[in-house]
């Protein structure tokens, strides 16, 4: 089915992302990097001990995006084998955790909403099965609580009083699912605290699993979860997609403009960010004036918002995603001929994928200060 060449390209980017991953790991979980010196320096054994990180994390998305394939392979959908898309920054410095992920392109046209279904769901499914186990390890062998102090040996000492402004602190938000596996499964003495998760490196490449399979699963245009909301609602998914994408952005630009910035920053602010509102809607099939009545409406409501509630943020690190969505990738999902419901196995399925969608999303994945 596939020419030689394609394996060995598809297999050296597996194998690209498995090094990068890893040495991502090095840096996340023992503050070790290649480009590094003294105590600092990933060296071999730490290389090593860091694919308790990557290949967990690599394994989880292979899995998601073999579900894919597979079920496209079934339905006789001609697609490509998975792309994975390695990065490593470490060396300018920037943290980053190794990979974009992955993505299968579909070569074949989908005629059934069926197949798009199928397709769309066993990716998630079969990745989230994964990750549950994954983390089901990783909060049942957690290492003694002492265990902190071979990463962070300054912990150790009385006197020790934190790192002070000029250091960023960085945490992860969290999730229904990896807070309730916490509380269920791990033993509180030994349990870290979410700035500390990143040292567990089966807690860590869960938590990114889990992440990933929120970020696929967003009700919207032809994400996973986009073939699942086409699926259950074939006469209303356009409109579903939409409204999902509004409270999104509506969510992450939340604080963008707010009444206590300086006039001139104001003056600056708002028509720029009012033009990527309008930029976000720019691949749906509304008329221009309602993508600017959308966008200023938008702004406008933040505004308020802001004005009422100064304590309420949103999560601008979304809007990224937001605009590559709505500017790239569009909101809307390819017709197929017919609204035939489908049968109650496959219903039962797609809500359990929203179902997913919840336990894993967290509104802020990522927490700077």
């Amino acid at each position: 089915m596939y020419k030689p060449k394609e394996y060995l390209i598809h297999g050296l980017l597996l194998l690209f992302t498995l090094i990068t991953t890893t040495l991502a790991g090095g840096e996340w979980v023992y503050g070790k990097s290649v480009i590094g010196d003294g105590e600092s320096l990933l060296t071999w054994e730490y290389f090593v001990k860091s694919m308790a990180f990557s290949i967990p994390f690599i394994g989880i998305l292979l899995i998601h995006e073999l579900g894919h394939l597979l079920t496209s392979i079934y339905h006789r959908v001609k697609c490509s084998l998975p792309f994975f898309l390695p990065v490593w920054l470490g060396f300018i410095g920037v943290p980053s955790i190794g990979t974009f992920g992955a993505v299968i392109r579909i070569k074949g046209f989908v005629n059934s909403r069926k197949k798009f279904f199928d397709i769309g769901v066993a990716g998630p499914i079969a990745g989230f099965v994964v990750a549950l186990v994954v983390l089901v390890y990783g909060f049942t062998t957690l290492p003694p609580a002492e265990y902190i102090y071979s990463v962070h040996p300054e912990y150790a000492d009385p006197d020790f009083k934190g790192y002070g402004e000029d250091v960023m602190d960085f945490e992860l938000g969290g999730n229904l699912l990896f807070w309730g596996m916490g509380e269920l499964l791990a033993d509180v003495d030994r349990m870290p605290a979410m700035s500390e998760v990143i040292h567990y490196p089966y807690l860590f490449a869960g938590y990114l699993a889990l992440f990933f399979t929120a970020f696929n699963l967003f009700p919207i245009g032809q994400l996973d979860g986009g073939h699942v909301v086409f699926g259950l609602f074939p006469k209303h998914h356009g409109w579903i997609s939409i409204a999902v994408f509004t409270l999104f952005l509506a969510y992450a630009g939340m604080g963008v403009i707010r009444p206590n910035m300086p006039l001139e920053e104001l003056m600056l602010s708002i028509p720029l960010y009012v033009g990527f509102l309008y930029l976000c809607y720019s691949r749906t099939d509304f008329s221009v004036q309602t993508k600017l009545t959308l966008a200023l409406s938008l702004a406008a409501g933040q505004y308020l918002v802001a004005f009422l509630k100064p304590e309420w943020e949103g999560y601008q690190g979304w809007l990224l995603y937001a605009f590559l969505l709505g500017r790239f990738m569009g909101l809307k999902h390819p017709e197929v001929s017919g609204t035939k419901e489908m049968d109650w196995k496959r219903k039962c399925v797609g809500w359990l994928a929203i179902l997913i969608f919840a336990l894993c999303f967290s509104p802020r994945p990522f927490i700077f200060s």
